[in-house]
Protein backbone atom coordinates (compact mmCIF):
# COMPACT_ATOMS: atom_id res chain seq x y z
CA UNK A 1 0.00 0.00 0.00
CA UNK A 2 1.34 3.44 -0.90
CA UNK A 3 0.53 6.55 1.05
CA UNK A 4 1.38 9.95 -0.44
CA UNK A 5 2.21 12.47 2.24
CA UNK A 6 2.99 16.16 1.95
CA UNK A 7 5.99 16.65 4.18
CA UNK A 8 5.51 20.16 5.53
CA UNK A 9 6.27 20.25 9.24
CA UNK A 10 3.28 19.49 11.45
CA UNK A 11 1.24 18.25 8.47
CA UNK A 12 3.62 15.34 8.02
CA UNK A 13 3.43 14.51 11.72
CA UNK A 14 -0.36 14.41 11.69
CA UNK A 15 -0.55 12.34 8.51
CA UNK A 16 1.98 9.82 9.74
CA UNK A 17 0.05 9.34 12.98
CA UNK A 18 -3.18 8.95 11.02
CA UNK A 19 -1.55 6.48 8.62
CA UNK A 20 -0.25 4.46 11.56
CA UNK A 21 -3.72 4.06 13.06
CA UNK A 22 -5.76 3.66 9.87
CA UNK A 23 -3.46 1.86 7.42
CA UNK A 24 -0.45 0.32 9.13
CA UNK A 25 -1.81 -1.24 12.35
CA UNK A 26 -4.69 -3.16 10.68
CA UNK A 27 -2.11 -5.27 8.85
CA UNK A 28 -0.52 -6.41 12.12
CA UNK A 29 -3.45 -8.19 13.75
CA UNK A 30 -1.37 -11.33 14.50
CA UNK A 31 1.56 -9.49 16.07
CA UNK A 32 2.78 -10.45 19.55
CA UNK A 33 1.52 -8.27 22.44
CA UNK A 34 4.99 -7.03 23.41
CA UNK A 35 5.58 -5.77 19.85
CA UNK A 36 2.20 -4.02 19.82
CA UNK A 37 3.02 -2.33 23.11
CA UNK A 38 6.39 -1.11 21.79
CA UNK A 39 4.74 0.27 18.65
CA UNK A 40 2.08 2.09 20.66
CA UNK A 41 4.66 3.61 22.99
CA UNK A 42 6.73 4.65 19.98
CA UNK A 43 3.93 6.42 18.12
CA UNK A 44 3.02 8.27 21.32
CA UNK A 45 6.65 9.34 21.69
CA UNK A 46 6.75 10.57 18.09
CA UNK A 47 3.49 12.42 18.64
CA UNK A 48 5.11 14.16 21.59
CA UNK A 49 8.58 14.84 20.14
CA UNK A 50 8.04 15.02 16.37
CA UNK A 51 10.95 15.54 13.98
CA UNK A 52 14.28 16.96 15.20
CA UNK A 53 14.98 20.64 14.58
CA UNK A 54 17.88 23.04 14.89
CA UNK A 55 16.87 24.29 18.32
CA UNK A 56 18.04 20.91 19.61
CA UNK A 57 21.69 20.98 20.66
CA UNK A 58 22.82 17.97 18.65
CA UNK A 59 20.89 19.10 15.54
CA UNK A 60 21.82 22.77 15.51
CA UNK A 61 24.17 22.34 12.51
CA UNK A 62 21.89 20.05 10.50
CA UNK A 63 18.48 21.04 9.12
CA UNK A 64 15.78 18.71 7.80
CA UNK A 65 13.71 21.58 6.45
CA UNK A 66 14.42 20.84 2.77
CA UNK A 67 13.81 17.13 3.29
CA UNK A 68 10.48 17.72 5.03
CA UNK A 69 9.29 20.09 2.29
CA UNK A 70 9.13 17.30 -0.31
CA UNK A 71 6.36 14.85 -1.09
CA UNK A 72 6.98 11.13 -0.60
CA UNK A 73 5.18 7.85 -0.82
CA UNK A 74 5.38 5.07 1.76
CA UNK A 75 4.98 1.35 1.06
CA UNK A 76 3.31 -0.38 3.99
CA UNK A 77 3.02 -3.78 2.29
CA UNK A 78 5.57 -5.88 0.48
CA UNK A 79 5.45 -5.40 -3.31
CA UNK A 80 3.65 -8.25 -5.04
CA UNK A 81 4.74 -9.86 -7.24
CA UNK A 82 8.25 -9.27 -6.00
CA UNK A 83 10.61 -7.61 -8.42
CA UNK A 84 13.59 -9.54 -9.78
CA UNK A 85 16.36 -7.50 -8.20
CA UNK A 86 19.02 -9.13 -10.39
CA UNK A 87 17.63 -7.16 -13.33
CA UNK A 88 18.42 -3.82 -11.68
CA UNK A 89 21.37 -4.63 -9.43
CA UNK A 90 24.42 -6.84 -9.43
CA UNK A 91 27.30 -6.84 -6.98
CA UNK A 92 30.29 -9.10 -7.47
CA UNK A 93 33.24 -8.01 -5.35
CA UNK A 94 36.17 -9.92 -6.73
CA UNK A 95 37.45 -12.72 -4.50
CA UNK A 96 34.90 -12.01 -1.78
CA UNK A 97 32.53 -14.82 -0.81
CA UNK A 98 29.39 -13.34 0.80
CA UNK A 99 25.84 -14.04 1.78
CA UNK A 100 24.05 -11.22 -0.07
CA UNK A 101 20.91 -9.83 1.58
CA UNK A 102 19.02 -7.21 -0.41
CA UNK A 103 16.48 -4.62 0.70
CA UNK A 104 14.47 -3.13 -2.16
CA UNK A 105 12.49 -0.01 -1.25
CA UNK A 106 12.63 -1.03 2.40
CA UNK A 107 11.57 -4.67 1.91
CA UNK A 108 13.68 -7.83 2.01
CA UNK A 109 14.01 -9.53 -1.38
CA UNK A 110 13.90 -13.22 -0.51
CA UNK A 111 14.04 -15.07 -3.88
CA UNK A 112 11.78 -17.69 -2.29
CA UNK A 113 13.65 -18.00 1.04
CA UNK A 114 12.71 -15.45 3.68
CA UNK A 115 15.06 -16.87 6.31
CA UNK A 116 18.17 -18.99 5.84
CA UNK A 117 19.10 -21.38 8.67
CA UNK A 118 22.59 -22.91 8.42
CA UNK A 119 23.61 -26.25 10.00
CA UNK A 120 25.62 -24.40 12.68
CA UNK A 121 22.45 -22.58 13.81
CA UNK A 122 23.18 -19.25 12.17
CA UNK A 123 20.03 -17.47 10.91
CA UNK A 124 19.76 -14.54 8.52
CA UNK A 125 17.15 -12.98 6.28
CA UNK A 126 13.95 -10.96 6.61
CA UNK A 127 13.31 -8.97 9.79
CA UNK A 128 9.57 -9.31 9.11
CA UNK A 129 9.77 -13.10 8.92
CA UNK A 130 12.06 -13.39 11.94
CA UNK A 131 9.77 -11.41 14.25
CA UNK A 132 7.06 -13.99 13.55
CA UNK A 133 9.21 -17.13 13.71
CA UNK A 134 11.54 -16.19 16.59
CA UNK A 135 9.47 -14.05 18.98
CA UNK A 136 11.58 -15.17 21.98
CA UNK A 137 14.69 -13.54 20.49
CA UNK A 138 12.78 -10.39 19.66
CA UNK A 139 11.29 -10.13 23.14
CA UNK A 140 14.79 -10.45 24.64
CA UNK A 141 16.69 -8.06 22.34
CA UNK A 142 14.43 -5.92 20.16
CA UNK A 143 14.31 -2.19 21.02
CA UNK A 144 16.47 -2.80 24.09
CA UNK A 145 19.31 -0.57 22.88
CA UNK A 146 17.67 2.01 20.61
CA UNK A 147 16.14 4.81 22.76
CA UNK A 148 12.69 4.90 21.19
CA UNK A 149 11.17 6.66 24.22
CA UNK A 150 13.42 9.72 23.96
CA UNK A 151 14.17 10.21 20.26
CA UNK A 152 11.51 11.20 17.74
CA UNK A 153 13.09 9.66 14.62
CA UNK A 154 13.91 6.39 16.39
CA UNK A 155 10.37 6.31 17.79
CA UNK A 156 8.98 6.83 14.27
CA UNK A 157 11.07 3.96 12.91
CA UNK A 158 10.09 1.69 15.82
CA UNK A 159 6.41 2.44 15.30
CA UNK A 160 6.53 1.65 11.58
CA UNK A 161 9.24 -1.07 11.63
CA UNK A 162 8.01 -3.57 9.05
CA UNK A 163 11.04 -5.15 7.39
CA UNK A 164 14.80 -5.12 7.20
CA UNK A 165 17.49 -7.65 8.03
CA UNK A 166 17.73 -10.12 10.92
CA UNK A 167 20.98 -11.95 11.75
CA UNK A 168 21.56 -14.42 14.59
CA UNK A 169 24.98 -16.01 15.27
CA UNK A 170 24.80 -18.62 18.10
CA UNK A 171 27.41 -19.18 20.81
CA UNK A 172 30.77 -20.31 19.50
CA UNK A 173 29.92 -19.83 15.81
CA UNK A 174 32.40 -18.00 13.59
CA UNK A 175 30.73 -16.87 10.38
CA UNK A 176 33.06 -18.00 7.61
CA UNK A 177 31.35 -15.89 4.94
CA UNK A 178 30.86 -12.15 5.12
CA UNK A 179 27.25 -10.99 5.15
CA UNK A 180 26.56 -8.11 2.79
CA UNK A 181 23.42 -6.01 3.16
CA UNK A 182 22.52 -3.83 0.20
CA UNK A 183 19.77 -1.26 0.66
CA UNK A 184 18.46 -0.29 -2.79
CA UNK A 185 15.93 2.38 -3.69
CA UNK A 186 14.37 1.93 -7.13
CA UNK A 187 11.19 3.95 -7.32
CA UNK A 188 9.87 6.39 -9.92
CA UNK A 189 8.42 8.55 -7.13
CA UNK A 190 9.98 10.08 -4.04
CA UNK A 191 10.12 7.38 -1.37
CA UNK A 192 10.21 7.43 2.45
CA UNK A 193 11.48 4.14 3.94
CA UNK A 194 12.27 3.02 7.49
CA UNK A 195 14.23 -0.24 7.47
CA UNK A 196 14.91 -1.96 10.79
CA UNK A 197 17.82 -4.35 11.38
CA UNK A 198 18.53 -6.62 14.34
CA UNK A 199 21.85 -8.48 14.72
CA UNK A 200 22.55 -10.81 17.67
CA UNK A 201 25.86 -12.52 18.43
CA UNK A 202 26.22 -15.10 21.19
CA UNK A 203 29.31 -15.82 23.29
CA UNK A 204 32.57 -16.39 21.35
CA UNK A 205 30.80 -15.63 18.05
CA UNK A 206 32.25 -13.68 15.14
CA UNK A 207 30.78 -11.83 12.15
CA UNK A 208 31.92 -9.58 9.31
CA UNK A 209 29.13 -7.33 8.05
CA UNK A 210 29.19 -5.00 5.04
CA UNK A 211 26.21 -2.63 4.79
CA UNK A 212 25.75 -0.59 1.60
CA UNK A 213 23.30 2.17 0.63
CA UNK A 214 22.57 2.52 -3.09
CA UNK A 215 20.10 4.23 -5.44
CA UNK A 216 19.02 3.13 -8.90
CA UNK A 217 16.40 5.80 -9.62
CA UNK A 218 17.68 9.25 -8.68
CA UNK A 219 14.46 10.54 -7.18
CA UNK A 220 14.40 12.28 -3.84
CA UNK A 221 14.37 9.75 -1.02
CA UNK A 222 14.24 9.82 2.77
CA UNK A 223 15.79 6.86 4.61
CA UNK A 224 15.32 6.65 8.38
CA UNK A 225 16.98 3.40 9.47
CA UNK A 226 17.68 1.82 12.85
CA UNK A 227 20.14 -1.02 13.46
CA UNK A 228 20.72 -2.77 16.79
CA UNK A 229 23.75 -5.07 17.16
CA UNK A 230 24.34 -7.10 20.33
CA UNK A 231 27.79 -8.57 20.99
CA UNK A 232 27.96 -11.44 23.48
CA UNK A 233 30.96 -12.17 25.69
CA UNK A 234 34.23 -12.60 23.74
CA UNK A 235 32.44 -11.96 20.45
CA UNK A 236 33.75 -9.94 17.50
CA UNK A 237 31.98 -7.78 14.90
CA UNK A 238 33.75 -6.18 11.94
CA UNK A 239 31.17 -3.72 10.60
CA UNK A 240 31.28 -1.55 7.46
CA UNK A 241 28.77 1.13 6.51
CA UNK A 242 29.30 2.34 2.93
CA UNK A 243 27.28 5.25 1.52
CA UNK A 244 27.20 6.38 -2.11
CA UNK A 245 23.82 8.03 -2.62
CA UNK A 246 22.55 10.68 -5.03
CA UNK A 247 22.39 14.37 -4.14
CA UNK A 248 18.61 14.30 -3.58
CA UNK A 249 18.87 11.60 -0.92
CA UNK A 250 18.46 12.13 2.81
CA UNK A 251 19.89 9.23 4.80
CA UNK A 252 19.64 9.08 8.58
CA UNK A 253 21.23 5.98 10.07
CA UNK A 254 20.92 5.08 13.75
CA UNK A 255 23.34 2.29 14.70
CA UNK A 256 23.42 0.97 18.28
CA UNK A 257 25.96 -1.54 19.57
CA UNK A 258 25.80 -3.26 22.96
CA UNK A 259 29.10 -4.87 23.98
CA UNK A 260 29.42 -7.55 26.64
CA UNK A 261 32.62 -8.47 28.46
CA UNK A 262 35.75 -8.84 26.30
CA UNK A 263 33.81 -8.24 23.09
CA UNK A 264 35.51 -6.41 20.23
CA UNK A 265 33.98 -4.05 17.70
CA UNK A 266 35.54 -2.55 14.59
CA UNK A 267 33.33 -0.02 12.79
CA UNK A 268 34.08 1.76 9.51
CA UNK A 269 31.66 4.41 8.19
CA UNK A 270 32.67 5.63 4.73
CA UNK A 271 30.62 8.29 2.94
CA UNK A 272 31.31 8.97 -0.74
CA UNK A 273 28.17 10.84 -1.84
CA UNK A 274 24.76 11.95 -0.63
CA UNK A 275 22.63 15.05 -0.35
CA UNK A 276 22.16 14.96 3.43
CA UNK A 277 23.77 12.19 5.45
CA UNK A 278 23.38 11.90 9.22
CA UNK A 279 25.09 8.93 10.90
CA UNK A 280 24.20 8.42 14.56
CA UNK A 281 26.46 5.73 16.03
CA UNK A 282 26.36 4.69 19.66
CA UNK A 283 28.17 1.87 21.41
CA UNK A 284 27.75 0.83 25.04
CA UNK A 285 30.73 -0.94 26.59
CA UNK A 286 28.72 -2.77 29.21
CA UNK A 287 31.14 -5.56 30.13
CA UNK A 288 34.69 -5.52 31.50
CA UNK A 289 37.41 -5.66 28.85
CA UNK A 290 35.25 -4.57 25.91
CA UNK A 291 36.97 -2.74 23.04
CA UNK A 292 35.56 -0.45 20.33
CA UNK A 293 37.55 0.82 17.34
CA UNK A 294 35.53 3.37 15.36
CA UNK A 295 36.74 4.77 12.05
CA UNK A 296 35.11 7.12 9.58
CA UNK A 297 35.89 8.83 6.27
CA UNK A 298 33.68 11.36 4.50
CA UNK A 299 34.29 12.99 1.11
CA UNK A 300 31.89 15.79 0.20
CA UNK A 301 31.61 18.48 -2.44
CA UNK A 302 28.99 20.70 -4.11
CA UNK A 303 26.21 21.34 -1.54
CA UNK A 304 26.48 17.97 0.21
CA UNK A 305 26.06 17.73 3.97
CA UNK A 306 27.56 14.95 6.11
CA UNK A 307 26.93 14.74 9.86
CA UNK A 308 28.56 12.11 12.09
CA UNK A 309 27.28 11.94 15.65
CA UNK A 310 29.22 9.44 17.80
CA UNK A 311 28.55 8.31 21.37
CA UNK A 312 30.81 5.90 23.28
CA UNK A 313 29.47 4.99 26.71
CA UNK A 314 32.01 3.32 29.02
CA UNK A 315 29.88 1.54 31.62
CA UNK A 316 32.42 -0.99 32.89
CA UNK A 317 36.05 -1.11 33.97
CA UNK A 318 39.10 -1.96 31.84
CA UNK A 319 37.46 -1.03 28.53
CA UNK A 320 39.13 0.69 25.58
CA UNK A 321 37.83 2.78 22.72
CA UNK A 322 39.29 4.74 19.84
CA UNK A 323 37.65 7.11 17.36
CA UNK A 324 39.31 8.36 14.18
CA UNK A 325 37.13 10.27 11.72
CA UNK A 326 38.57 12.13 8.71
CA UNK A 327 36.94 14.38 6.13
CA UNK A 328 37.85 16.08 2.85
CA UNK A 329 35.46 18.88 1.81
CA UNK A 330 35.28 20.91 -1.40
CA UNK A 331 33.00 23.56 -2.96
CA UNK A 332 30.18 24.54 -0.54
CA UNK A 333 30.06 21.20 1.26
CA UNK A 334 29.42 21.11 4.99
CA UNK A 335 30.34 18.46 7.52
CA UNK A 336 29.55 18.03 11.19
CA UNK A 337 31.34 15.88 13.74
CA UNK A 338 30.01 15.49 17.27
CA UNK A 339 32.05 12.97 19.22
CA UNK A 340 31.10 12.11 22.79
CA UNK A 341 32.94 9.84 25.23
CA UNK A 342 31.24 9.15 28.55
CA UNK A 343 33.12 7.36 31.32
CA UNK A 344 30.85 6.35 34.20
CA UNK A 345 31.80 6.36 37.86
CA UNK A 346 32.79 2.69 38.19
CA UNK A 347 34.56 2.48 34.82
CA UNK A 348 38.10 2.60 36.19
CA UNK A 349 41.20 1.99 34.03
CA UNK A 350 39.37 3.20 30.94
CA UNK A 351 41.52 4.08 27.93
CA UNK A 352 39.68 6.21 25.37
CA UNK A 353 40.77 8.47 22.53
CA UNK A 354 38.97 10.56 19.94
CA UNK A 355 40.34 12.40 16.91
CA UNK A 356 38.65 14.28 14.08
CA UNK A 357 40.78 15.64 11.21
CA UNK A 358 39.55 17.65 8.23
CA UNK A 359 40.92 19.17 5.03
CA UNK A 360 39.05 22.05 3.39
CA UNK A 361 39.82 22.47 -0.31
CA UNK A 362 37.83 25.69 -0.78
CA UNK A 363 37.07 28.85 1.17
CA UNK A 364 33.35 28.03 1.20
CA UNK A 365 33.57 24.50 2.60
CA UNK A 366 32.81 24.31 6.33
CA UNK A 367 33.20 21.85 9.18
CA UNK A 368 31.62 22.02 12.64
CA UNK A 369 33.59 19.73 14.92
CA UNK A 370 32.96 19.24 18.62
CA UNK A 371 34.85 16.54 20.50
CA UNK A 372 33.53 16.03 24.02
CA UNK A 373 34.61 14.10 27.10
CA UNK A 374 32.43 13.40 30.13
CA UNK A 375 34.43 11.61 32.85
CA UNK A 376 33.20 10.48 36.28
CA UNK A 377 36.02 8.02 37.10
CA UNK A 378 39.47 9.03 38.36
CA UNK A 379 41.73 6.26 37.00
CA UNK A 380 41.45 6.84 33.25
CA UNK A 381 43.49 7.80 30.18
CA UNK A 382 41.32 9.87 27.86
CA UNK A 383 42.16 12.27 25.04
CA UNK A 384 40.40 14.13 22.28
CA UNK A 385 41.34 16.47 19.48
CA UNK A 386 40.18 18.08 16.25
CA UNK A 387 42.05 19.72 13.37
CA UNK A 388 40.85 21.72 10.38
CA UNK A 389 43.26 22.84 7.68
CA UNK A 390 44.29 22.91 4.05
CA UNK A 391 46.87 20.98 2.08
CA UNK A 392 50.40 21.67 3.32
CA UNK A 393 52.04 24.13 0.85
CA UNK A 394 55.54 23.04 1.87
CA UNK A 395 54.76 19.42 1.11
CA UNK A 396 53.26 20.53 -2.21
CA UNK A 397 56.43 22.45 -3.04
CA UNK A 398 58.61 19.48 -2.09
CA UNK A 399 56.76 17.14 -4.47
CA UNK A 400 56.62 19.74 -7.27
CA UNK A 401 60.39 20.22 -7.00
CA UNK A 402 60.80 16.50 -7.69
CA UNK A 403 58.83 16.53 -10.90
CA UNK A 404 55.39 15.60 -9.63
CA UNK A 405 52.63 17.60 -11.29
CA UNK A 406 50.51 19.91 -9.14
CA UNK A 407 47.26 17.99 -9.61
CA UNK A 408 49.04 14.71 -8.90
CA UNK A 409 50.69 16.20 -5.81
CA UNK A 410 47.28 17.25 -4.49
CA UNK A 411 45.93 13.79 -5.21
CA UNK A 412 48.81 12.08 -3.41
CA UNK A 413 48.38 14.24 -0.32
CA UNK A 414 44.61 13.75 -0.14
CA UNK A 415 44.96 10.04 -0.76
CA UNK A 416 47.57 9.68 1.99
CA UNK A 417 45.27 11.59 4.34
CA UNK A 418 42.39 9.18 3.62
CA UNK A 419 44.62 6.08 3.77
CA UNK A 420 44.75 6.27 7.58
CA UNK A 421 41.14 5.10 7.61
CA UNK A 422 41.24 2.84 4.54
CA UNK A 423 44.12 0.82 6.01
CA UNK A 424 41.91 -0.25 8.93
CA UNK A 425 39.58 -2.18 6.61
CA UNK A 426 40.05 -5.84 7.53
CA UNK A 427 38.58 -7.49 4.42
CA UNK A 428 41.17 -7.30 1.59
CA UNK A 429 38.76 -7.35 -1.39
CA UNK A 430 36.63 -4.64 0.23
CA UNK A 431 39.72 -2.59 1.06
CA UNK A 432 40.86 -2.85 -2.58
CA UNK A 433 37.51 -1.64 -3.91
CA UNK A 434 37.19 1.15 -1.34
CA UNK A 435 40.73 2.20 -2.18
CA UNK A 436 39.74 2.44 -5.85
CA UNK A 437 36.55 4.35 -5.07
CA UNK A 438 38.36 6.88 -2.89
CA UNK A 439 40.88 7.45 -5.68
CA UNK A 440 38.09 8.00 -8.22
CA UNK A 441 36.12 10.21 -5.81
CA UNK A 442 39.12 12.45 -5.19
CA UNK A 443 39.62 12.79 -8.94
CA UNK A 444 35.98 13.78 -9.34
CA UNK A 445 35.16 10.68 -11.39
CA UNK A 446 32.82 8.97 -8.92
CA UNK A 447 29.22 10.08 -8.51
CA UNK A 448 27.00 7.01 -8.13
CA UNK A 449 28.25 3.58 -9.14
CA UNK A 450 26.61 2.17 -12.24
CA UNK A 451 25.29 -0.83 -10.34
CA UNK A 452 26.61 -1.00 -6.81
CA UNK A 453 28.06 0.95 -3.91
CA UNK A 454 31.21 -1.14 -4.41
CA UNK A 455 32.47 -0.68 -7.95
CA UNK A 456 32.46 -4.32 -8.90
CA UNK A 457 33.86 -3.81 -12.39
CA UNK A 458 36.71 -1.51 -11.41
CA UNK A 459 39.93 -2.92 -12.87
CA UNK A 460 41.81 0.28 -13.72
CA UNK A 461 45.12 0.57 -11.81
CA UNK A 462 45.86 3.69 -9.83
CA UNK A 463 48.29 5.81 -11.89
CA UNK A 464 50.07 8.90 -10.62
CA UNK A 465 51.75 10.81 -13.46
CA UNK A 466 55.34 11.99 -12.83
CA UNK A 467 57.46 14.12 -15.16
CA UNK A 468 60.67 12.06 -15.17
CA UNK A 469 62.63 14.78 -17.01
CA UNK A 470 62.57 16.90 -13.84
CA UNK A 471 63.97 14.24 -11.53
Amino acid sequence: MKTETTLTGITLKEKLIRAFEEEFLPGLADEKPFMKEIRQQSIETFQSLGFPHQKMEDWRSTSLQKTLSRQYIQEFTSPSPKEDVSKIFKCDIHHLDTHLLTLLNGWHVDTGIELTVLPDGMIFGSFNAARKQYPELFEKYYAKQAPYLSNGLIALNTAFAHDGIFIYVPDGVVATRTIQIVNIINQAENLFIQPRNLVILGKNASLQLVHCDHSVQHKASFVNSVTEIFLGENSFVDHYKLQNKDNDATVITNSFFHQSANSRLISNVITFNGGLIRNNLSTTLAGQGADAQLFGLYLADKDQHVDNNIMVDHQSADCTSNQLYKGILDDQAMAVFNGHIKVRRDSQRTVASQNNKNILLSDKATIHTQPHLEIFADDVKCSHGATVGQLDPEAMFYMRSRGIREDTSRMLMMYAFAADVINHIQIPPVRHQIDEMVYRRLKGELSNCDQCIIDCNATRPQIFEIDMSKI
